[in-house]
């Protein structure tokens, strides 16, 4: 059991480096269009400086090239400032002379929000130099960055080397939540993945198939499984080197007994018209990029009878209005479906929000590539690197 923040002693005059997932969505007027990110970081937080801690906060946004004030932490300290008033400080900098300042100045429960950690190319690199600076500035190290817990950075691992530590409240919930789902899952268990490339998605796929009752497969990548079947695709999206190992998750499923459900229509794109249209068959110059109604409806009667749902990736291409329905249909699926369900990934994620539907979700990951990384199986680097009980 790792360390979390209720198991760290006498933290009133404390600094902590606290390693968050700030990476919000921004309008071109630098406004934070979805504080969805900060709110779930605000238990751990106020847990910290309750207790009389004094805490850094640092994150990253976006993938800067360098300095981008495009891509600022300024408007998250604005945003803290609704829930923290009067507690709240911002330096510009990264680490340094101008840092080590702010931080000699912050009183008992008082939080300093450092800048983009990506404008220092030693974050993504893991560069000792940077692991040394950021560590230098305080006594205890707090990672509550779920979304980048596959990721070997300085922030969220080489820090975590340096310094005594422990998880926030919210990659404590990930955690928990994944262990019981794949450990006590509750049946009958559908698993319902899509998005375009089934490299990305075929080690979720075989660990799951020994837990899920039904695994449903749409998006780019459903394309590549029906063309392992001899089934005529069109011109759709294709992963070629990829249809053997389709093939042997088909095999796998049926002898283990799994049942597989794949598109049997679509709403398709003729490249030569450049119009949308509903069919049963691609054929010819057709693109398919949205489950149809009959798929829709094979795949909710499926899921309505669930008692355990997973969900990672679109069923289709989701960011254009024309083919977002199946996906949306689905969100709405799961939350009437009243099983326990856990959606990741930020289209899926996306999908369940917009469709209004949110509250009836029991467990919306802040992480994508990081929960499909925990549902393969796999250890998370800046997990593991934390100390335990």
């Amino acid at each position: 059991m790792k360390r979390t923040i209720r198991d760290l002693k006498n933290i009133q005059g404390k600094t902590i480096l606290l390693r968050c997932d700030f990476n919000v969505p921004l309008s071109n007027q630098g406004d934070i269009l979805d504080d969805n990110r900060i709110v779930q970081a605000i238990p751990t937080i106020s847990y910290l400086l309750q207790n009389g801690a004094r805490v850094i906060v640092c994150s990253h946004l976006g993938r800067p090239k360098g300095y981008d004030k495009f891509l600022s932490m300024f408007p998250v300290s604005v945003n803290l400032m609704k829930y923290f008033p009067n507690r709240v400080r911002f330096c510009n900098k990264v680490t340094g002379d101008e840092v080590s300042s702010a931080v000699s100045k912050l009183r008992d429960g008082d939080l300093l929000v450092l800048e983009n950690l990506r404008f220092d190319p030693g974050e993504e690199k893991n560069d000792n130099a940077f692991v040394a600076k950021l560590a230098s500035l305080a006594d205890i190290y707090v990672d509550d960055a779920f979304g980048v817990a596959h990721r070997k950075h300085a922030s969220n691992y080489g820090v975590a080397l340096k310094l005594p530590n422990a998880i926030g409240f919210l990659i404590e919930k990930e955690l928990s939540v994944f262990e019981k789902a794949f450990e006590q899952p509750k049946h009958p268990f559908v698993a319902i993945f899509g998005g375009a490339k089934v490299a990305d998605k075929l080690n979720l796929i075989n660990n799951v198939m020994d837990k899920a009752n039904t695994i449903i497969i749409g998006g780019g990548m459903a394309y590549t499984f029906l063309q392992a079947q001899g089934i005529n695709i069109g011109e759709s999206i294709v992963s070629l080197d990829q249809i053997d190992n389709a093939k042997q998750i088909l095999k796998t499923a049926q002898e283990k007994g799994v049942k597989i459900l794949l598109p049997v229509d679509h709403v398709a794109i003729v490249k030569e018209k450049g119009k949308a249209v509903k069919t049963t068959q691609l054929k010819g110059d057709m693109v398919g990029l949205d489950i149809g109604n009959k798929t829709i409806s094979l795949f909710c009667n499926e899921i309505l009878k669930a008692k355990q749902i997973i969900w990672n990736g679109p069923l289709g291409m989701y960011e254009d209005p024309r083919f977002k329905k199946g996906t949306i249909k689905i969100a709405k699926a799961v939350a009437k479906s009243g099983a326990y369900s856990i959606v990741g990934g930020g289209d899926s994620v996306s999908a369940i929000k917009s469709s209004g539907v949110a509250s009836k979700i029991d467990h919306l990951s802040t992480g994508g590539g990081a929960s499909m990384k925990l549902m393969e199986g796999k250890v998370l680097p800046a997990i593991e690197v934390i100390d335990t009980l």
